[in-house]
């Protein structure tokens, strides 16, 4: 159940309405049978319009949505009554989605606040009544505008987590349970790899009534820019955060090298993850004395912050807020 209620990528085929046609009319009374044109406009077709949900966070609902049609504009009718506009139809999505087009691959639509409404596909506009093209040279138009055709087209919607915070590592770096400890998230945590198969969010109260988001990302393994392992499925989400936590086990063979791995991967997947500030958290450091920590320090990359901890002793949880707090509020 885990898995299958996290959908993050979504394939559909849109097509909003098309426009009411003009009416070509002319009015007839009782004391003036020649009364004039009178025909009214077409109704515009309805949009396809998204709209951001921030209680949402995953695209299940649209699961099995895979047509999402909107309604034709009505035809305009005679005393120069407009056609009725097409329903449109507003498809909610998470914080965090980004729209493309299928064949082009071109984004088309970022939804980063709650309640903001971007047209994905508009309608056909309706087309105008004869009584429009009226002139004193041509006074009894027999002609109306017909409604243009809706927008069709196969569309993408691919949801990138929003949080502050991302916690890269291996498999059974100890990131579920960092977050289980920081947070009131209640992750999936167990011995054995790939445990977090979907990323887990969550809130990290600080001082002062502060606080700030942070996500388990599945694990990473060599390889996964290549689509490995759960490859491009979750390393999209690590574009979102401002600041990335590297969790690196202390019973590790080579901390050195897997900071270095790890480093690779998004570097191959997109160099611009690198350019986001990064800190190395040492996790299950309670096995650790402080002659086994310095030793550690020797080997690690100059030029990004470190920390030992531990979720099971607390020990280096404060200061681990501390840490990303105060990278997250630094120019």
């Amino acid at each position: 159940m885990e898995k299958g209620n996290f959908v993050d990528y979504i394939r559909l085929f849109g097509h909003s309405g098309k426009g009411g046609a003009g009416s070509s009319h002319f009015a007839r009374t009782k004391f003036n049978p020649m009364a004039g044109p009178d025909g009214g406009d077409g109704g515009r077709g309805g949009h396809i319009i998204l709209k951001g949900n921030g209680q949402l966070w995953t695209l299940i609902h649209l699961r099995y949505r895979k047509n999402i049609i909107a309604d034709d504009g009505e035809n305009g009718s005679k005393n120069k009554c407009s056609g009725k506009e097409g329903e449109d139809v507003i498809i909610e999505v998470p914080l965090g989605t980004i729209a493309r087009d299928e064949e082009t691959g071109e984004q088309e639509a970022e939804m980063l606040e709650d309640g903001q409404e971007i047209i994905w596909l508009r309608g056909g506009r309706g087309g105008l009544g004869n009584c429009n093209f009226a002139t004193p040279t041509n006074q009894a138009p027999e002609y109306a505008q017909r409604g243009e055709m809706g927008t069709e087209g196969w569309k993408s919607l691919e949801l990138k987590i929003l949080a502050d915070v991302g916690l890269v590592g291996f498999p059974n770096a100890g990131k579920s349970t960092l977050l289980s400890v920081i947070s009131e998230a209640k992750p999936k945590i167990a011995d054995y790899a790939f445990t977090t198969l979907i990323p887990q969010l969550g809130i990290v109260p600080y001082r002062d009534n502060k606080s700030f988001c942070m996500a388990d990302l599945p694990g990473i393994i060599e390889g996964a820019a290549e689509g490995k392992g759960l490859g491009h499925r979750f390393l999209r989400h690590i574009e979102r955060n401002s600041v990335l936590l590297f969790m690196i086990p202390a019973d590790s063979n080579d901390h050195a090298k897997e900071f270095e791995i790890l480093l690779n991967e998004l570097e191959q997947y997109n160099p611009e993850l690198l350019d986001k500030k990064i800190l190395i958290a040492i996790s299950k450091s309670d096995m650790l004395d402080e002659e086994l920590k310095q030793a550690i320090t020797e080997t690690l990359p100059k030029g990004y912050p470190h920390l030992f901890i531990s979720s099971l002793t607390n020990q280096g949880i404060n200061e681990l807020k501390d840490a990303l707090w105060k990278a997250l509020t630094e120019e």
